[in-house]
Formats: structure tokens, C-alpha cells, sequence
């Protein structure tokens, strides 16, 4: 992973932020140099741990609900089913990326060009999926909770439409990463270090790389943000107008899962933008202004990584019927150790606003 301003006076190609280091030096200081070790070394103490927590966590949390959707349920019942497993899919993939990018933080990229190219671009694709299955589950929320009429005539055929959904995610996320299979490459850079990053060519100039953060942007946060507003918040009016002593309890998850999307994604995009405007116009020349977002840079990165982790919780584990699924499959495993019992304690069968229960659409989330 990079610095997150890289730009030198002789060469426009700077890389995106968080997919590579390129060099010790950038182009801001009086002599168009300005040395950078001090942000290399920051890095390298501060990604290899982090990431490794990360990935441990969420690789913990997520193949949980791979596990309880391909063995305790045995079938998809309902479209947040389908997305709730392909998004789980998609932060595996993604986190598997971590421990590349850890090693590459601490001792550079050994692991040639077209491995490079790899990581990148999965990463980037399940970056992009794991944004726009959350859009997915929002409107699939608002349909079940808003819409209950049309939700239920459409319920014979919801299952294929979430399938067909998330064809659609993938396939425009493989078209997002694109720039990641053509661009990334392994650049020397100084300690005879080599790191994967982004080279888009000088007779480009910036503008592919204003392009593909702008793309990023957009389709890996205003979209899902806009959507989630919209749809979040037609949700958060219906329940205002319900009846039940759920309804304070759903009014909270959903307040929780907006504020965690844009308090992990929000910090991380902005500087994106930044950079981005930096790339059209270069106006930060000061050497230690440009180190501070750097640094910046790796520290936001991190928080917007966090949300592979979070995901089981927030779209998962507070439903009633996958914790109910969740204590049968703990209950077998202790029957299979001869603890019979240890696991007696049953969870409520009251409606949750996390259950994605057919029967209970109003308080569904």
C-alpha cells in the first residue's frame, strides 16, 4: 500500500491511495524533492499489526455466516439470505488481500508482477461488492418493510431477483477493477524495496487516475450512501408510525448501521477526494503538509477496513433467526463433545429488527 500523496515534478503518474508504495521522494519541496522514509517507517509499524487483527477478526465473523448458510440452513429462504452470504463472501475475499498488502508494508513486494496484479484488482472487487451489496440490503429492507404489499406478491420470485442482483454487483465490480488489472505494477523504490502500485503512464497524465478515483468515490460511497439514506430513512418513518415495544430497539440498529457505514467510509473517502484534486491541480507543495496526509491516509484506510469486521454484527448476528440458528449448530458441537446441555439457554422468538423472518416484515431490517 502507498503513501497517499505521491507526485513528483518530472513524472504525473502518482498512484492511488492504497494500492502500493512508489518511492521515498515526491516533488513538493524547494529542490522537487521531499523525503519520505519517515511515512515508510510509520507504515510498516502501524499496517502489519492492524491488518492481521483485522483479517483475524473478520475472517472469524465471516466465515461464521458462510458456515451457518451452507450447513445449518442448507437453502436460501429470502434475498437478504442471498446478499447476506455473497457480501460475507466478499469480505473473505477481500481480507485475504490484508496479509499481502502486511508484508508488503513491512519487507516490499516479493511476490512478482502478476501476482500484483491479482491482489489489486480482488481487492478492489470486493471493495466494490461488499459497497454495493450493502445498497442491496437496504432496498431489499425498504421493499420488505415499506412496500409489504408489493413484497409479498413478488415473494415466488425475490430469491431469483437477488440472484440476478448480485450477478449484476460482481460483474460491474470486475468492471470497476479493471484499472487495477492494467495499472498495477511493482515499482523499485529506495532501500532496493520493490512495492505494487498504480503506474498510469506519463502521456496520461492524471486524468485516468482523476477517472478511476472518481469512480471510486462515487460507486464505493455516494451511491451506497445516498441509497441507504433514502431507503433508511422511509424505513425509520414507518416504524415512527408503528405500534410495537420493538420499535425503539429498530429505530437504534438502524441509526447503528448508518453511522458505522459513514464513520468508517467517510474519512477514507474524503481524503480520496483530495487526492483526487490534488491529481487535477496540484496545490499542497509543502513537504510536511503532504507527510500529514499521508499518514492521514494510512490511518483512515485502516478505519474503512474495519467494516469487514463489523458486517456479521451489524447484518447478521442481531437477527433472531440466525442467532437461533447460530445456538443449534454450538448445541450440536457440544453434543458431538458429550457437553449435552451446556447450551441450554434459548434466544427470545420475539420478532428482532435485524430477523429476516417472511413473517414479520414490518419490524424486518
Amino acid at each position: 500500500m502507498a503513501d497517499f500523496f505521491e507526485y513528483t515534478t518530472e513524472d504525473p503518474t502518482t498512484d492511488e491511495f492504497g494500492s502500493g508504495y512508489t518511492d521515498d521522494y515526491d516533488g513538493s519541496s524547494t529542490s522537487g524533492l521531499c523525503e519520505k522514509s519517515g511515512v515508510r517507517d510509520f507504515r510498516a509499524q502501524y499496517e502489519p499489526p492492524l491488518f492481521w487483527v483485522i483479517f483475524v477478526l473478520g475472517a472469524m465473523g465471516n466465515l461464521m455466516v458462510v458456515w451457518i448458510y451452507t450447513t445449518v440452513r442448507h437453502r436460501l429462504k429470502t434475498m437478504t439470505d442471498m446478499y447476506l452470504l455473497n457480501l460475507a463472501v466478499a469480505d473473505l475475499l477481500f481480507l485475504g488481500t490484508l496479509p499481502f498488502w502486511a508484508a508488503d508494508a513491512l519487507k516490499g513486494w516479493e511476490f512478482g508482477l502478476g501476482f500484483c496484479k491479482v491482489v489489486s484488482a480482488v481487492y478492489k472487487i470486493n471493495f466494490f461488492s461488499s459497497m454495493l451489496l450493502l445498497t442491496c440490503i437496504s432496498v431489499d429492507r425498504y421493499i420488505s418493510i415499506v412496500q409489504v404489499t408489493k413484497a409479498h406478491n413478488l415473494k415466488g420470485k425475490r430469491l431469483f431477483y437477488s440472484k440476478l442482483a448480485c450477478l449484476g454487483v460482481w460483474t460491474i465490480s470486475i468492471l470497476l477493477a479493471l484499472p487495477e488489472f492494467i495499472f498495477a505494477q511493482v515499482k523499485k523504490g529506495q532501500q532496493d524495496l520493490s512495492f505494487c502500485t498504480m503506474v498510469y503512464g506519463v502521456n496520461l497524465h492524471n486524468r485516468t487516475k482523476i477517472l478511476v478515483l472518481s469512480l471510486q468515490i462515487c460507486m464505493g460511497f455516494c451511491l451506497p450512501l445516498v441509497v441507504m439514506t433514502l431507503c433508511y430513512s422511509v424505513i425509520v418513518k414507518t416504524l415512527m408510525q408503528a405500534r410495537s415495544f420493538e420499535k425503539h430497539k429498530a429505530l437504534r440498529v438502524i441509526l447503528a448501521v448508518v453511522a458505522v457505514f459513514v464513520l468508517s467510509q467517510l474519512p477514507y473517502n474524503s481524503l480520496l477526494v483530495i487526492e483526487a484534486s490534488q491529481a487535477a491541480n496540484i496545490t499542497i507543495t509543502t513537504c510536511s503538509l503532504v507527510k500529514q496526509f499521508d499518514v492521514a491516509g494510512q490511518v483512515a484506510k485502516s478505519l474503512a477496513y474495519t467494516h469487514a469486521c463489523i458486517n456479521p454484527l451489524l447484518y447478521v448476528f442481531i437477527g433472531v433467526r440466525f442467532r437461533r440458528d447460530l445456538v443449534s449448530m454450538l448445541k450440536r458441537c457440544s453434543c458431538a463433545l458429550g457437553r449435552q446441555g451446556s447450551l441450554s439457554k434459548t434466544v427470545p422468538k420475539r420478532p428482532s429488527v435485524m430477523s429476516d423472518t417472511e413473517s414479520t416484515p414490518v419490524l424486518s431490517l
